[in-house]
């Protein structure tokens, strides 16, 4: 009997055009260029203006994902995201209508920057299970609207962004196709990554930047290296694949020491991990599957290569996947021909 396995059919990406360069940020913060480089691999990030929601850049990378399948319909859309629009409604309805895509099932994922690898988990079972045969995944974050401006620690890292891909039915044998997908959480460690308030839990804030994004910079790099190596080896595992089988890396881009001591556990060479921190930052959810839709663009990514996928973020909760790369086509998520 032939199984049924999610297959990646299409990948799209989209960066606000506004760009916060380190020597912006030195304007108003106690840093430098050099400074925030040594620490975070970042040069620059996109930011949204004001005014542009969550929904309206997922609306442009899921338009560019339905066109890299060739598709224009899906049975259901899953989103995921630390930036709703609102607190309720779900921000994926909103982004079903404005695709066109009527009345089906969508509904959003929240899993903090492993956002995409637990949404991937929940598409990739509905479809292996029947209830679907198309999945729009969508991953969108505007983190400059959760940033404190004023915090260095945070101000510095993080940038906005899309990024989606479309899944299918297919079988586990063809390239696309989603290996066993591995997660895990810690909800005792919760704290080094939180919004302290604005949830039933702490409505107001009681102190100041209680309302903002907030995170233990030391403690997540050791908890993210530790947990993506991982969860990366329980992947790689279940899939019958060693290390040396891995010819690209995609990781979270979390922070580029975190990246680069996550290849080095991982007994990886540079050249097998891939990036794009240093022009993007750190977009959560969104920066796998852009910095996939990037990578497929420019060539770093080619029909056939093995792929790891792992992802650490708030709270705490991480995950891997494998897959073979597919001949999906992509335009690069800073080119803006619309």
């Amino acid at each position: 009997m032939t199984v049924r396995a999610c297959v990646l059919a299409g990948v799209g990406a989209w960066l606000p055009p506004d760009l916060v360069t380190n020597a912006d940020l030195a304007d108003r913060l106690d840093t430098s260029d050099d400074w925030i480089r040594r620490r975070t691999g970042i040069r620059q990030r996109h930011v949204a203006s004001i005014g542009v929601a969550a929904s309206d850049l997922a609306v442009k990378a899921g338009s560019r994902a339905l066109r890299s399948a060739e598709v224009s319909q899906v049975d259901a859309v899953v989103l995921t995201t630390s930036t709703p629009d609102r607190p309720l409604p779900a921000t994926a309805p909103v982004v079903a209508a404005r695709l066109g895509l009527g009345t089906v099932p969508a509904f959003d994922v929240s899993a903090v920057c492993s956002g995409f690898l637990y949404g991937l988990f929940v598409a990739s079972g509905i479809v292996a299970a029947g209830n679907v045969d198309r999945v729009l995944l969508v991953a969108t974050e505007v983190y400059s609207s959760i940033v404190d401006p004023l915090d260095r620690s945070t101000a510095v890292i993080f940038g906005d962004g899309a990024a989606a891909v479309v899944l299918r039915a297919g079988t586990a044998g063809e390239h696309g196709a989603l290996g066993p997908i591995m997660l895990g959480a810690d909800g005792e460690s919760g704290d080094l990554i939180q919004i302290p308030a604005g949830g039933s839990r702490q409505r107001t804030p009681k102190a100041p930047g209680d309302g903002y994004f907030q995170m233990a910079g030391n403690e997540v790099f050791r908890h993210a290296v530790l947990r993506m190596s991982e969860v990366s080896r329980q992947a790689l595992a279940a899939a019958g694949w060693q290390s040396a089988d891995v010819e690209r890396l995609v990781a979270h881009q979390a922070n580029a020491r975190i990246i680069g001591a996550l290849g080095d556990e991982l007994g990886l060479s540079p050249d097998r991990v891939l990036s794009n921190i240093e022009t993007a930052g750190n977009t959560g959810s969104a920066s796998i599957p852009l910095l996939l839709a990037q990578a497929a663009a420019d060539g770093r990514l080619t029909t056939g290569q093995r792929v790891l996928l792992t992802a650490f973020g708030g709270g705490l909760a991480w995950g891997a996947a494998t897959l073979t790369w597919p001949g999906v086509v992509a335009l690069h998520p800073s080119e803006h021909p619309e």
